[in-house]
């Protein structure tokens, strides 16, 4: 026989058992017998009556939302204490960042709506934007916080 007649047999061996099952002896098993389970599980059905039957989830919650309703005076729930004011901004910082913003803004709008614009409204609205934004750079301040320990590390 040749290499190739060898081939072809082997192929028609494996084409030949393509459907057929293994079948697996307890040796070749990585596991032992008591641990296989039934070829069919046995199934139990069991009626409960109404008295016995568990609430649903939906039954469950609505309980609970009806509790919430129902007891006003309930002291388990947190209820976060207002939040504190916003920080008030200087009257600089107000014109820095309607600058930054201001300036694109006009330029996209002028843009969108086919707006001729003259050469003084161009350099005005990119004068303002990077006005704004460097005013608002200078005003950063380059230093940590004041209250920033020897070693400057985390603050908790």
């Amino acid at each position: 026989m040749t290499p190739q007649s060898d081939e072809d047999e082997v192929w028609r061996q494996i084409v030949a058992s393509f459907n057929d099952t293994a079948e697996l002896d307890s040796a070749d098993q990585p596991w032992p017998d008591s641990e296989n389970l039934p070829v069919e599980p046995p199934r139990r059905v069991v009626k409960q009556s109404e008295e016995e039957r568990p609430p649903s989830v939906e039954e469950e919650f609505t309980d609970l939302i009806d509790d919430e309703e129902t007891d006003p005076d309930d002291e388990g729930h947190y209820v976060p204490p207002p939040p504190p004011p916003l920080p008030t901004t200087d009257t600089t910082t107000k014109i820095a960042w309607l600058g930054l913003f201001g300036g694109p803004a006009y330029l996209l709008l002028s843009a969108a709506l086919n707006w001729k614009l003259q050469g003084w409204m161009l350099f005005t609205a990119v004068a303002v934007f990077i006005g704004g934004f460097v005013a608002l750079v200078v005003r950063m301040g380059d230093g940590p916080p004041n209250d920033s320990g020897w070693d400057d590390g985390a603050v908790i």
